[in-house]
């Protein structure tokens, strides 16, 4: 027997990645990493000096089910954190969304599938629970988390 579709952790990563490649990586230009830890990405062998690390933590499945997401925004020659500033701004722009009338993002649950298009099966509700101060890494690197819990209808 197999699990539905809303109840899918393959569904759940792709659709977070594709929503999140789609808006920082397309529309903004910011390079980000999934689940790889905060090492600096390269692009065509050059280190960036801002990107995105986001790591998905614990899942509850139920039939509303939730997700714990921590998004790590980070900067590097950065004396004064402004680009870490900046960087946080366009991050919380995809979080929210003034025009629904909770606040709420919603980003897309997708059916993913490796050869066929995707299918939209619902969609997840974006709850922003903590952001930390900025912490700065040994190599002089600004980092600021944002944790966010995602929550969605599933079957189980």
């Amino acid at each position: 027997m197999s699990l539905d579709a809303t109840a899918r952790e393959a569904n759940l990563r792709d659709s977070i990645k594709r929503y999140f490649v789609d808006n920082l990586v397309t529309a903004e230009g910011v390079q980000v990493s999934f689940d790889r830890g905060l090492s600096t990405p390269k692009v065509q062998g050059t280190d960036v000096d801002r990107w995105v690390a986001i790591s998905l933590g614990t899942i509850e499945m139920g039939t509303m089910s939730s997700a714990i997401v921590t998004i790590y925004c980070c900067s590097k020659m950065d004396s004064e954190g402004f680009k870490l500033a900046q960087l946080r701004d366009k991050v919380m722009g995809y979080l929210v969304d003034p025009n629904a009338t909770d606040g709420y993002a919603r980003i897309t649950l997708y059916r993913s599938h490796p050869t066929e298009a995707w299918t939209n099966i619902g969609g997840m509700v974006v709850i922003i629970e903590t952001e930390s101060p900025v912490m700065e890494a040994e190599d002089n690197s600004k980092i600021k988390a944002i944790t966010i819990t995602l929550r969605w209808s599933s079957k189980i």
